[in-house]
């Protein structure tokens, strides 16, 4: 039998063949990342919260009551918190002690498996394009009808503009 077969969870307990450093290493990193993933998806909780309000005040209402500065904020902290997942975090790179120590790539790949560290990573992922999805559309609903708006404006001083002229032609002409 595999000595690595036997390392991994128990219950709620980590059990080791050995206590060594890389093995503490491996047990870090899977305990970090998961940490990580926690801490981004109450971030993204957040958003999604915010975006399905917007976007079912959208389907009542057909109006959205944001204005494009905090749709932008909210964006700009969709893809803040997607660069640092994917940039800096690493989720879903191996760690490195696993080149050093290949032996060990049992007991990371068990323990990753227990905290569904992979499937965590994909749903968070999957709300992130969610989140940046439902904020851009919004946005673009925003900017249209900001559009509108300004057109509205256009034609109304190409009116004035116009009644201008004929009163120039008819009244002070005469």
């Amino acid at each position: 039998m595999d000595a690595n077969a036997k390392e991994g969870m128990k219950g709620t307990v980590v059990h080791l063949e050995s206590l060594s450093v890389e093995r503490l290493q491996v047990i870090a990193d899977v305990l970090s990342k998961s940490v990580l993933l926690a801490f981004y998806e109450s971030s993204i909780a957040a958003n999604l919260e915010r975006m399905e309000r917007l976007a079912g005040e959208l389907e009542r209402t057909g109006r959205i009551a944001a204005n494009t500065r905090h749709l932008l904020q909210d964006v700009g902290a969709t893809l803040h918190t997607e660069h640092l997942m994917v940039g800096r975090a690493a989720v879903s790179d191996k760690p490195e002690v696993l080149r050093d120590v290949p032996a060990l790539e049992g007991l990371y790949l068990r323990l990753e498996d227990e905290f569904e560290l992979q499937e965590r990573h994909a749903a968070l992922e999957q709300k992130l394009g969610l989140v940046t999805r439902t904020a851009q559309t919004l946005l673009d609903t925003l900017n249209t009808r900001h559009s509108l708006r300004v057109e509205w404006y256009i034609v109304a001083l190409i009116v004035v503009e116009i009644f201008l002229t004929l009163y120039e032609l008819f009244v002070r002409g005469h």
